[in-house]
């Protein structure tokens, strides 16, 4: 008898302070905005406001209390013990409490509030202003991420890379691969593609866990060598290539000397240690009788000279070098 009428008093103070909570309780300092439809996840922490247990010693719990939400997706509560938030938004979570307390509460207020998002990392680094990891709050694009981290830098490549666990789902792209794991999907898309919006499709909704990777220009450079008004690497930005007019100009344009209708493209071929020669009539490019070839990464374009100036390539990748002077003196 003595154990039930215990039961019925602490029952009366909790809804007692409940109402008492409703009616003028300050908001914490520590809390953050939460997001409307965020997933609450492992490791996020979460402030729940509604909840005053008494405790042993007779007096309150204080009404703002703080949880962080296991491994296994749980919190252990007062009252109503374990309680699964993991995978529920943050409304969700409400309505599950609210209807749980309601056997102990009168008419409860439940409120949650995200004061620690970690359970939505997305690790972001490459060739951008701010690489780490960056903690979703709500649906955010591949464009919005990339924002996020600061966009590419000006030494960026012109491709990304998007790697996910697959039990996140496959990304929704055509040319998505799996790696050789079979535990992650994969996808290269172009940096220059997404910013511009020119493929609103490759625009994808991003997950928590995936990796993008922005290439750094170093392995996206084109090389402007021999009788031209400056020589040197170029990089290609965001684009997947550049026209030979466009790399001659970067490159101030020709030499006084320089014999345009004998350029060449010396290009590596996947698989052969010979390197290609392609030639190019820069002349005729000119003059709008021949068609603009484009240059792809590490291409180098090699401008021949009539005299015997001497050109310095200290820029160039070794592989090329024998090529490279051969075809600047030979022509």
């Amino acid at each position: 008898m003595k154990s039930l009428v215990r039961i019925i008093l602490a029952v009366f103070i909790v809804m007692t302070i409940s109402v008492v909570h409703t009616s003028g309780q300050a908001q914490s300092p520590k809390a953050v905005q939460s997001v409307s439809g965020y997933v609450l996840g492992p490791d996020d922490e979460i402030l729940i406001r509604g909840i005053e247990v008494p405790e042993s010693s007779g007096r309150p719990e204080k009404p703002d209390k703080s949880f962080l939400i296991g491994t296994n997706g749980n919190i252990t509560l007062p009252l109503v013990g374990r309680v699964k938030a993991g995978g529920l938004t943050v409304e969700q979570l409400e309505g599950e409490l609210t209807t749980r307390f309601k056997e102990f509460i009168k008419d409860p207020q439940i409120s949650v509030t995200v004061t620690e998002f970690r359970s939505q990392p997305v690790s972001v680094f490459g060739a951008v202003t701010k690489p780490g990891v960056i903690q979703l709050r709500g649906p955010k694009t591949l464009y919005e991420v990339l924002s996020m981290a600061g966009g590419p830098r000006d030494t960026a490549g012109s491709s990304l890379t998007v790697t996910r666990r697959r039990e996140n789902g496959e990304i929704p792209i055509p040319g998505a691969t799996t790696d050789p794991t079979g535990q992650f999907s994969v996808v290269v898309l172009n940096v220059q593609e997404i910013l511009e919006g020119k493929k609103p499709a490759v625009n994808i909704e991003i997950k928590p866990y995936d990796v993008i990777s922005v290439s750094e220009a170093s392995s996206n450079m084109i090389y402007v060598v021999g009788d031209v008004q400056h020589a040197g690497a170029f990089t290609l930005g965001g684009q997947r290539n550049v026209s030979v007019l466009r790399a001659l100009s970067e490159a101030g344009g020709l030499g006084h000397t320089a014999k345009p209708q004998k350029a060449r493209i010396i290009r590596e071929v996947p698989g052969q240690a010979n390197l290609a020669e392609i030639p190019v009539d820069i002349k005729q490019i000119i003059s709008g009788k021949a068609v603009d070839l484009k240059l792809w990464p590490n291409d180098v374009l090699v401008v021949p000279t009539s005299t015997r100036k001497i050109f310095t390539n200290d820029f160039l990748p070794g592989t090329f070098t024998a090529a490279v002077a051969a075809a600047i003196y030979h022509y």
